[in-house]
């Protein structure tokens, strides 16, 4: 059997003054690609990942709609 899973957070720093939004991408127990809005991008855990990050870090409009998730 195979999962797969998609997670939103985000965290209030400092009270609610700053938020953290992160999203992880999860198969089979094990995080692969995550988006931080700290660092502004996906990063890769694992070698799958790095290539799909990579693919996402190039495509303008996904970054946006993520780095924008934070106002929402």
């Amino acid at each position: 059997v195979f999962q797969e899973m998609r997670t939103r957070e985000c965290r209030f720093i400092n009270g609610t003054e700053k938020v953290r939004f992160t999203r992880r991408y999860i198969y089979n127990r094990k995080q692969y690609i995550m988006f931080d809005s700290d660092m502004g991008m996906f990063v890769g855990d694992s070698p799958c990942g790095e290539t799909q990050a990579r693919c996402c870090n190039g495509i303008p409009e996904i970054l946006e709609d993520n780095r924008a998730a934070v106002d929402t």
